[in-house]
């Protein structure tokens, strides 16, 4: 009986634990969790759904607050209650029971649906027209902002705050206004008005356009016989932190531009590791909000004015007394208006409600000059590739009408383009097989002498001009572009429920097909087993994936060391099952890729001469090795 090498057994040992790590790497940085994945497309709340952690509702805040602002705060004037803050409710309600209990005027627009709270003026209540929680256009529209009361209250409220020292009767959260109109439509305006009964009457225009962007001006007469100051402040509040996508390259929470500071981003259990559970920013413009991975709604002040801002969270009183924890992210000016007896003072916010489609932040940052508007999309540190990725396969959909076939024509592009690189890899391979005999000879003359064989090797490649490395640039480089398609594909709302063909119905999810329960014939589902579920979310796409992976290696020579050898052969397998939770239109893409690479190499090793090692390869695997 033959007698095994000791070292073959670390070679085992050592590809095994490399194709691991691949995984645990792979995995952290790209896919989504098992029991995320297939929630990926869901809303942060819905029509009838109630988000963890809010199983209250009506829930008391505690008096918020921005430092650095004016002393009250976002307080409000004694005697008033502060924003977003309402009475404890007895018993939680249902969304629908919420809203019956405040005088509502209705919202109807070309992209959104619902009301504005007379109760507190807030704009509370908005779902989306053009989206649906899953492909079945019978499902129900996405439910983005919800009042006061409901299961999970997210908000989006304007209005002013009273100096330091003064003490004014301000229209808190349960002031009552009148409206002047019963519908708010883009070409239809609604003017809500609120007399304090002490001299001050306030009134809220409010705007909104085709699509997301509502336009708020606050003002008050001032009919008392003396001067008043006041500070104007918005907010965005959510109450209870929301079911997420949970990615780890896409980002979900605080979000906001300030200044010239640039974009800043707190998830939601980051914000309590800050100082007070806040994190505060000064400067003038920009705008604030809180996001999920395709919907958003932020604050934005006039871009020339001066701010206070900041994201903080809070635990509250809720319903029959569970705690509630409160979201906020919002600002107030820090130029005080001081209106004379007499005389009227106006402020104007807008509020982003809506879903973060790419051209129409664009506009907004263009028409609007709301600065760095498009960074409410979380391009990511590599914006400068993943944002052009976007552009190309948006135009290119534009052409084809499909954006699985965008895909397909988007990554021939990338391969004509990257053709020259390609070709010198391909030539440099083809040298490292002309040279193979004398490699293997280095390795028999010295076979205990790991630094010699080294040493002898490198001094041929530099002999022969052979640059070792030259055949791993292509794989290098397609690294880059495959993480922008990934970006691109994880973050912009255009890629959710895109079609492809067949099953594929959504571009953005997972292959919804399975092996291991005979493609749906078995009525279980192996991605909900606990600890291995992630990788046994094998559908028919990720098993094409594993093939043209499996012939593009073998289209190369195989390395002559045991343990890289070994590594190889298991990686085309690791990647089949890893990529199973991934979005579909990622592992078309890379199927395709693969093909390509194939078609490419395969050319350009004939026309260089070069012997192509796939069919002796995969006749290698089959042969039976001679004892030794």
């Amino acid at each position: 009986m033959q007698q095994r090498d000791p070292r073959d057994t670390t070679n085992l040992y050592l590809a095994i634990g490399l194709s691991c790590l691949v995984v645990l790497v792979w995995s952290y940085f790209f896919a989504p969790p098992p029991d995320k994945a297939r929630l990926a497309q869901r809303p942060a709340q819905t029509s009838g759904a109630q988000t963890p952690g809010a199983q209250t509702s009506g829930a008391t805040t505690a008096n918020s607050q921005i430092p650095g602002q004016a002393p009250n705060g976002l307080a409000g004037a004694a005697g008033q209650g502060a924003p977003g803050q309402s009475a404890p409710e007895a018993a939680p309600k249902t969304r629908v029971e919420a809203l019956a209990a405040s005088p509502r005027i209705k919202l109807d627009t070309k992209a959104l649906f619902g009301s504005i709270s007379l109760k507190g003026g807030h704009i509370d209540d908005v779902s989306l027209k053009a989206y649906r929680e899953t492909p079945d256009p019978k499902s129900p529209n996405i439910v983005l902002l919800s009042p006061l009361g409901s299961p999970a209250p997210y908000y989006a409220e304007t209005g002013f705050f009273a100096a330091s020292g003064e003490v004014l009767a301000l229209p808190g959260p349960d002031a009552l206004w009148s409206a002047d109109r019963e519908t708010l439509t883009e070409t239809e305006p609604v003017t809500l008005s609120y007399d304090n009964g002490q001299g001050l009457v306030f009134h809220r225009k409010i705007e909104v356009d085709p699509r997301y962007m509502f336009s708020v001006t606050d003002s008050v007469e001032n009919k008392t016989q003396k001067p008043v100051t006041l500070h104007p402040y918005a907010i965005v509040a959510r109450h209870g932190k929301p079911a997420s996508a949970n990615f780890a390259v896409l980002h979900e929470g605080f979000v906001g531009v300030v200044g010239d500071a640039g974009v800043q981003e707190i998830k939601y259990d980051k914000i309590e590791k800050e100082d007070g559970a806040q994190k505060t920013f000064k400067g003038t413009g920009g705008w604030l909000g809180i996001t999920d991975k395709y919907w958003a709604a932020t604050v934005i002040p006039a871009q020339d004015r001066p701010i206070a801002a900041s994201f903080s969270e809070r635990q509250a009183e809720g319903a029959a007394g569970a705690p509630v924890k409160i979201y906020q992210s919002g600002f107030v000016g820090e130029a005080g208006q001081t209106i004379a007896p007499g005389a009227s003072g106006a402020a104007k916010t807008m509020v982003f409600a809506g879903a973060k489609e790419v051209d129409a932040l664009d506009a907004y940052e263009r028409n609007l000059g709301i600065l760095k508007f498009d960074l409410l999309i979380d391009w990511g540190w590599f914006y400068f590739i993943t944002r052009p990725m976007y552009w190309a396969l948006d135009h290119i959909y534009k052409f084809v009408g499909n954006f699985g076939v965008a895909i397909l024509c988007l990554t021939v592009v990338i391969k004509g383009l990257f053709f020259p690189l390609a070709n010198r890899s391909y030539m440099a391979m083809a040298k490292m097989k002309a040279v193979a005999p004398q490699i293997e000879a280095i390795r028999l003359r010295y076979p205990d002498d790991k630094p010699k064989q080294s040493q002898e090797t490198m001094a041929l490649y530099k002999r022969e001009r052979i640059n070792p490395v030259a055949g791993c640039l292509p794989m290098l480089i397609q690294l880059p572009v495959f993480f922008a398609l990934y970006k691109v594909l994880v973050i912009t709302i255009e890629m959710r429920q895109a079609p492809f063909f067949g099953w594929i119905k959504d571009l953005s999810q997972p292959d919804p097909t399975n092996v291991f329960n005979l493609f749906g014939l078995l009525p279980f589902d192996p991605s909900q087993i606990p600890v291995f579920g992630a990788y046994l979310m094998l559908g028919v796409w990720p098993l094409i994936m594993g093939v043209s992976m499996f012939f593009q290696m073998k289209m190369n020579p195989e390395p002559a060391d045991p343990t890289q050898k070994m590594v190889f052969a298991w990686l085309p397998l690791v990647f089949t099952f890893t990529m199973g939770s991934f979005p579909a239109g990622l592992v078309i893409y890379w199927t395709w890729n693969n093909t390509l690479s194939v078609i490419q190499q395969s050319l350009l090793m004939k026309k260089a001469g070069a012997k192509i090692e796939l069919w002796d390869n995969l006749a290698n695997m089959f042969r039976k090795k001679a004892p030794g």
